[in-house]
């Protein structure tokens, strides 16, 4: 067999719809809380971080909760492709409808953006797992899903980018149009491959028992709706802010459908179901440490960063001109604790005896010298060039497409040798590898002094490429699992359930971050982090013996 064909054809045309896809969700996720952070009259909101982790957190929680609704109505009614057409559609009007400075009309984009992904996620994974339903390609699936991964993050990686010269040139809406534009380029490619995965595009049969598509609407996602509602306007805060109630009362429907459909499975059924529930569950605590990367390691990048360049690399640097920033008369200048908050020193007047607001004579410089010594402080009439912060974000999707082929190969000689470890064993070192990542971020706290002096770049790097390794063992083995064990008539919902828990993962992420204020030692906000995926790499070994046995029994 010839080395091309070891995966279908359709794979590739997958792989670059997913690629532009994912380009646009990324970028956009990008600068998703520093255009909320952002002052007024730079073009944003003027929102706290806590504001904006919280606003973060629930949109990509809801992201990844509606492709349960996704792939139950292409599983029952509208098949794959339709589904995914639609969903891209969807997002790209949602992304342009983002550059409109209306916080009305960015809710309904984001409202766009869930929706379409819930059609758009889960059914293109599922598309490509019934590619290699085919015996010939049936022994790559685990690599297939390795490469469609990196197209992934091939998007990832150069949209922000693109993100940063749009917004440096055009402002916040150049950006967001950049999405939309990436988004309908994806659903072109989709479309011209439609050949190659016409045939994968099958739905299967119910089985007796199986709940119809009016049941499980009005059994499951009408109560969900209405929990939504109790949860925005009980009385109080049971978890924090009202997004978050609503989202976790949300939740609680869906969940109850995923058990039953485990309680109503028959014998041969339950054990693949269970495995999968127990890995969506662990699965959980990953995410919610791996998706921080636009909350709290955006504003380490943001704040606590060296993010000088030469001034020889400008078409995406941000400029800090000085010049704009020098006042000739007496001037209140911000002072800052090592935690970025704003300290309002007062004196006593010796004339009136009140208390007055103190002043100080010279320069009111951004926000991004307040930890910069004050030798190193630009003079008047310089201007200072900075990596713009959403660069930040190709670290990770960079590291993936660096790594992608190394793990595949390395897999694939232990393969070879008869060695290879199970997904399940993949899934568990992943969750290793993750929990040592935060150990990085904790020697960059220490180096800096707590965040009084900037720290290198390079601290982010390393962490970013410690969570790629782990990422690379579980996020794709993840889909691969999903794919292999679930029963045929459920793939597509199953893989709803995988995005389910990939839901509530994000959602703790934001609610993580918006303590991030509150901790005067940032080493131990990521000490917390350590703790939660330390927790989820014991389960999960604990379990490994029992998911490994029904892996070998279920999967041929």
């Amino acid at each position: 067999m010839s080395k091309i064909a070891k995966h279908p054809k359709g794979l590739y045309f997958l792989f670059f719809a997913e690629m532009w896809e994912r380009f646009g969700y990324y970028l956009m996720i990008a600068i998703f809380t520093l255009y909320l952070e952002a002052d007024t009259e730079k073009g944003g909101w003027g929102m706290n971080m806590k504001s904006s982790s919280s606003l973060y957190g629930t949109f990509i929680a809801l992201v990844f909760l509606t492709p349960f609704i996704g792939g139950l109505l292409a599983d029952r009614k509208w098949g794959y492709r339709f589904s995914i057409v639609l969903g891209g559609l969807l997002m790209g009007v949602g992304y342009c409808l983002m550059a409109v400075h209306s916080l009305t009309v960015f809710y309904i984009a984001c409202g766009l953006v869930i929706i379409g992904n819930g059609f758009f996620k889960p059914n293109i994974s599922t598309l490509l797992g019934n590619l290699y339903d085919d015996e010939k390609y049936k022994a790559n699936k685990d690599s297939g899903y390795n490469i469609f991964y990196m197209g992934i993050n091939v998007g990832a990686f150069i949209c922000t980018f693109i993100a940063a010269a749009m917004r440096n040139q055009f402002g916040w809406g150049g950006a967001f149009v950049s999405a939309g534009v990436g988004m309908f380029l994806g659903v072109i490619i989709f479309l011209v491959g439609t050949k190659h995965y016409k045939h994968a595009d099958v739905r299967k049969p119910l089985k007796e028992g199986d709940q119809s598509l009016g049941k499980i609407v009005g059994y499951t996602m009408v109560p969900s709706l209405i929990a939504a509602v109790i949860g925005w306007f009980i009385p109080g805060n049971m978890l924090g802010d009202d997004a978050t109630d609503a989202f976790i009362f949300a939740c609680l429907p869906v969940i109850i459908f995923y058990y039953s459909l485990y309680k109503k499975a028959d014998a041969t059924e339950k054990k693949p179901l269970g495995a999968m529930y127990a890995i969506f569950i662990v699965g959980i605590r990953f995410w919610a440490v791996f998706k921080q990367n636009g909350t709290a390691l955006n504003k380490w990048m943001k704040l606590y960063t060296d993010r000088e360049m030469p001034a020889a690399v400008l078409p995406l640097a941000t400029k800090l001109s000085i010049v704009d920033t020098m006042k000739a008369t007496e001037k209140l200048r911000p002072i800052t604790d090592e935690q970025f908050r704003l300290i309002i020193k007062t004196k006593k007047d010796s004339a009136t005896g009140k208390m007055v607001k103190d002043t100080l004579k010279g320069v009111d410089y951004p926000m991004y010298f307040k930890n910069v010594s004050s030798e190193k402080f630009p003079k008047k009439n310089e201007s200072v060039y900075l990596v713009p912060t959403e660069i930040s974000q190709s670290i990770n999707p960079g590291w993936v497409i660096l790594l992608t082929p190394i793990v595949v190969g390395f897999f694939a000689l232990l393969r070879r040798r008869g060695k290879e470890p199970s997904t399940p064993s993949k899934i568990a070192w992943g969750l290793f590898i993750s929990s040592l990542s935060p150990l990085v971020m904790i020697a960059a706290v220490y180096m800096c002094g707590g965040g009084q002096e900037k720290a290198s770049a390079w601290w982010l790097i390393g962490t970013y490429g410690v969570v790629t390794i782990g990422e690379l063992f579980l996020s794709p083995m993840g889909l691969s699992l999903v794919s292999k064990l679930s029963p045929g008539r459920l793939t597509a919902l199953m893989m709803g359930g995988w995005f389910l828990s990939t839901s509530m993962g994000n959602k703790l992420s934001g609610i993580l971050a918006t303590f991030w204020d509150n901790y005067d030692n940032k080493a131990l906000y990521f000490m917390v982090n350590i703790g939660l995926l330390l927790l989820a790499t014991i389960i999960m070994f604990f379990l490994l013996k029992k998911l490994n046995k029904v892996f070998k029994d279920y999967v041929k």
